[in-house]
């Protein structure tokens, strides 16, 4: 709490700011009889998030019929998904669509008329744009809450947080312990990492005698929770690397590339362009269990060895304990520096670090059962995607939890009523931010970084605890959640907190 309390000059500062934030007003939909097909269409803008759901095709399951499903009801009589999160949309046709999942039916809708809706049973969020202020209050007894995060924690640290996350009653988010993990999002199969390596080892080595550093470093976001260009700065003083993009640029990128874009998918000339390179600085722009992209893939995609920063746990999903290099591992860039330029000198060496292209190379049995055992697919048309699957999920949860309620009021002494399923801080938990390197005590007070993002993790918490307390006095105008965050001040600062 050291760090917080060097903090707290700042924090009037931003709460200040929530006076300056627009209250959404909600309005009630109390006519039962109309069906939400009737309803209006909500405006809806094109949203293309930096994630891996840009990347995929969605395409409806309104087709499919689980093999356990029975449902013959129509749509009138089915419970109601509920995206707050329109933005998502349309990742089927319309505004609203029958869902038929393994063992129940739905209809899900980003028409937020409905909210009040008696049928509405569940409300899903998408955690990039969950806001405590924009929050849909009253928070209804009969509906469930769902949270669908698969990006960065950077985005919103609110759901690092006890408070924040136990608003939520199902999950889909990176780490495994989530309802739905979406640990592998970014590995489209197998076949994916046992691709053969696209530029071979003597090419590599021609392409360093010539001048091309041995290391690769290209990001586009440079002012990251997890400062990864403080560390990177500092290993520059040991080995040559070549930075491309906005952040420590050191050399520029062919013309042709000069889009970054291509940098978040796999055009072929960026792919022919990064698969020259021996290493790849894989860092993640916030350090939290489960949560690996592109950036660790990719290069074991190529045939490249990835130094990687970021999941702690990430050996755990690694094809075996010899395919990456843990920068944790180290106790200083300058160690790594030294490693790094042992392999580059020693080709037996560095091809150990390939070997998991072999498939009877692959010893990870916990990856391989991990990918064979998900019923979500990455552009697989044979499957649903983990949107659809996670709509799913609620939708078969929900009807379960329906049903249990109807048997327990009908016969309460032979049906128990369901109880109530809360997320944790296993489902999404992230670690306050830390320096790249060095110790944040060493920090200078005006350093950019430092101003960020602890300040920005610790008012979260505030929003979080803000909202908690709103829902828990059945306060419904989110304008108050001001007053809450405030009494929690205050009560803090008394130590009662």
């Amino acid at each position: 709490m050291a760090g917080r309390g060097r903090l707290l000059p700042c924090l009037c500062l931003g709460l200040c700011g929530v006076l300056c934030w627009v209250w959404v007003s909600f309005a009630s939909f109390p006519d039962s009889n109309i069906p939400p097909e009737a309803l209006d269409a909500v405006d809806r803008e094109v949203f293309q998030p930096q994630s891996a759901l840009s990347e995929m095709e969605f395409a409806s399951i309104s087709s499919y019929t689980g093999p356990g499903n029975n449902d013959r009801r129509s749509n009138k009589e089915l419970p109601i998904l509920l995206w707050w999160s329109g933005g998502l949309f349309p990742h089927f046709p319309g505004d609203s669509e029958r869902i038929d999942c393994a063992t129940s039916s739905c209809l899900v809708t980003s028409n937020r008329k409905v909210q009040l809706y008696k049928r509405t049973a569940s409300i899903i969020f998408y955690g990039t744009d969950f806001r405590a202020y924009e929050a849909p209050l009253p928070r209804l007894h009969h509906q469930t809450w769902a949270l669908f995060h698969e990006e960065s924690p950077m985005n919103n640290y609110i759901l690092s947080h006890g408070p924040g996350i136990r608003l939520f009653n199902y999950t889909a988010t990176f780490r495994r312990e989530s309802d739905y993990p979406l640990t592998l999002q970014w590995l489209p199969s197998l076949d994916y990492l046992l691709k053969p390596v696209a530029v071979s080892l003597e090419e590599k080595n021609r392409l360093r005698r010539e001048g091309l550093a041995p290391v690769l470093y290209m990001q586009s976001h440079c002012d990251v929770p997890s400062d990864r260009d403080r560390y990177v700065k500092e290993l520059m003083k040991y080995i040559e690397v070549d930075s491309y993009g906005k952040c420590l640029n050191n050399k520029p990128l062919p013309d042709h590339l000069e889009d970054t874009a291509t940098a978040t998918g796999e055009e072929q000339r960026f792919m022919d362009f990064v698969a020259r390179y021996k290493f790849h600085l894989a860092l993640e722009n916030g350090l939290c269990q489960d949560y690996m992209t592109e950036k660790l893939w990719r290069p074991l995609h190529q045939g490249c060895v990835p130094v990687y920063r970021g999941s702690s746990v990430v050996a755990d999903w690694m094809p075996n304990n010899h395919s990456a290099i843990i920068m944790n591992d180290f106790p200083s860039p300058k160690a790594l520096a030294d490693f790094l330029k042992r392999l580059d000198e020693n080709d037996d060496e560095y091809a150990k670090y390939l070997d998991f292209k072999k498939p009877s190379h692959i010893s990870n049995t916990y990856l391989l059962k991990a990918l064979e055992t998900r019923e979500w697919g990455v552009n697989d048309m044979s499957k649903p995607n983990y949107l659809n699957g996670f709509e799913c999920y609620v939708c078969d949860q929900e009807n379960a939890r329906l049903a249990a309620e109807r048997a327990s009021r009908k016969s309460p002494k032979k049906s128990q009523p369901p109880q109530p399923k809360m997320a944790n801080n296993s489902h999404m938990g992230c670690p306050l931010p830390s320096p790249g390197y060095g110790d944040i005590q060493d920090l200078p007070a005006d350093d950019g970084w430092l101003q960020i993002w602890p300040q920005d993790y610790w008012q979260s918490l505030d929003q979080a605890e803000g909202l908690e307390s709103l829902i828990r006095h059945n306060e419904s105008d989110p304008s108050l959640l001001w007053k809450h965050i405030q009494n929690i001040a205050v009560s803090r600062a008394r130590g009662k907190h």
